[in-house]
């Protein structure tokens, strides 16, 4: 076994790695995402727990729901081939970016709303002073 392999972390080392609280990756260890060794009442996280706490990152901060993240990693457990995994990793990407565009054409619209009404505003504040 390599030294890599073989390293282990604690829920404090991997807390502070990830700058997330313990109580959330419990949370994760909780909803079967990660799946940590018990040494009493240690938690000893693998290289693997290490990935998939990544993975769970990586996948909140583009968007994805647990639901969603946990299917990709059960796809990856299913098919070492990756390509299944692959295939709908890209169609969620697909679905999160049209998703994103839709709330970028809202956004710009209430910001062209917000400015049109303040300006009648500032326009009709200018007429009350004359």
């Amino acid at each position: 076994m390599t030294e890599e392999k073989s390293k282990t972390y604690s829920i404090t080392e991997l807390s502070k790695e990830f700058d997330v609280t313990t109580r959330t990756i419990r949370f994760y260890e909780d909803k079967g995402l990660i799946s940590p060794e018990r040494e009493g009442q240690r938690r000893i996280y693998s290289p693997r727990d290490r990935v998939r706490l990544r993975l769970i990152m990586r996948g909140k901060r583009i968007g994805f729901a647990l639901s969603e993240i946990q299917e990709l990693i059960d796809l990856y457990d299913t098919d070492r081939s990756e390509v299944t995994q692959l295939e709908v990793l890209i169609d969620r990407i697909q679905g999160r970016r049209d998703a994103l565009v839709s709330q970028q054409h809202d956004i710009n619209t209430m910001l062209e709303e917000l400015s049109d009404l303040e300006n009648k505003c500032v326009q009709r504040l200018k007429s009350k002073k004359v």
